[in-house]
């Protein structure tokens, strides 16, 4: 009977958490659906580097459903491979850059002078847009997977690590942290036990944010030839390839490029969502917000 009790207020405290957070319950379970097609699919279909000359630049069809590319290669395969690879790197880049982003974030609320000379230099840093510095390091560095993880995770740390730092400060100054330090806790024990926990979820709220735009600066720099390079598909480079016959066949162009813009828009999304759901502060102003629309109405 009490487990009977406890299934029940456990369905019923998922149905209300559905109901009062649908955009992220629909959007996270769309991004849930792609990534599960991007790495179940290719081990059902052709592979996607078989070269056949005389089935180049097929339509769509029953047997090629999104048609085939200038070599004979069936489209859909590629297209699910190049899925697989690009959202890898894009969590690739995320977990790097947020993780990366937390530790200094969370040196520099805790250590004021050290953490005034970081912040300098994260300032300078954020004030170059984000796609010109990745086509810089692109350049410098030289294309490849390892090139484009390193390029991006450092354009993008700093974002992370100066929310983090915002947090860190504002915990810095709650009393069961001065209780700690009184005790005689160490600093990094201190961070480690009461104060990272507590940045946590601004940092997973950081990763869904910050996936959307590892995903748009990898089918950039894919897209220039900068970043992870032919033979290897991903979604950028499908568009770069299709290109050329944009007018004959757009179906080569249309596919990725759909997958990276409705991938990117429902990261934002669910993003968005994830931040009012656990920021305190966003929380409330939805709710004001929310309040506001309906004495409006009425």
């Amino acid at each position: 009977m009490t487990a009977v009790t406890g299934e029940t207020a456990t369905a019923a405290r998922r149905r209300s958490f559905a109901r009062r957070n649908p955009t992220l319950v629909v959007s996270g379970g769309l991004i849930g659906v792609i990534i599960a097609l991007v790495v179940v699919l290719p081990f059902f279909l052709p592979d996607p580097e078989a070269i056949d000359p005389v089935q180049r630049l097929l339509p769509p069809s029953v047997d090629h459903p999104m048609g085939t590319d200038r070599y004979g290669r069936d489209l859909f395969s590629r297209w699910a491979s190049a899925g697989r690879v690009s959202i890898g790197m894009t969590l690739l880049i995320t977990v790097c850059s947020v993780s990366l982003g937390t530790f200094i974030g969370l040196v520099a609320g805790y250590f004021a002078r050290v953490g005034r000379v970081i912040m300098r230099v994260v300032d300078a840093w954020m004030a170059f847009p984000s796609i010109i510095l990745a086509i810089v390091f692109g350049v410098v560095i030289g294309p490849g997977m390892t090139s484009e993880l390193i390029a991006v995770t450092i354009i993008f740390t700093p974002y992370t690590a100066r929310i983090i730092r915002s947090r860190v400060l504002g915990l810095a100054t709650r009393t069961y942290v001065k209780a700690a330090r009184v005790s005689g806790l160490g600093p990094w024990q201190t961070l480690a036990v009461h104060i990272l926990p507590n940045t946590l979820p601004l940092a997973v709220v950081q990763c869904v944010l910050l996936s959307a735009g590892a995903m748009l600066i990898d089918g950039s720099l894919s897209f220039l030839g900068l970043g992870i390079s032919p033979p290897t598909a991903t979604w950028g480079n499908m568009v770069a390839d299709g290109r050329v016959y944009l007018q004959e066949h757009p179906t080569m162009v249309l596919f990725p490029g759909l997958a990276i813009a409705l991938f990117v828009f429902l990261l934002n999304i669910a993003g968005a969502s994830l931040r009012t759901f656990v920021d305190p502060r966003a929380k409330l102003l939805s709710a004001q917000l929310r309040r506001r629309g309906r004495a409006q109405r009425h």
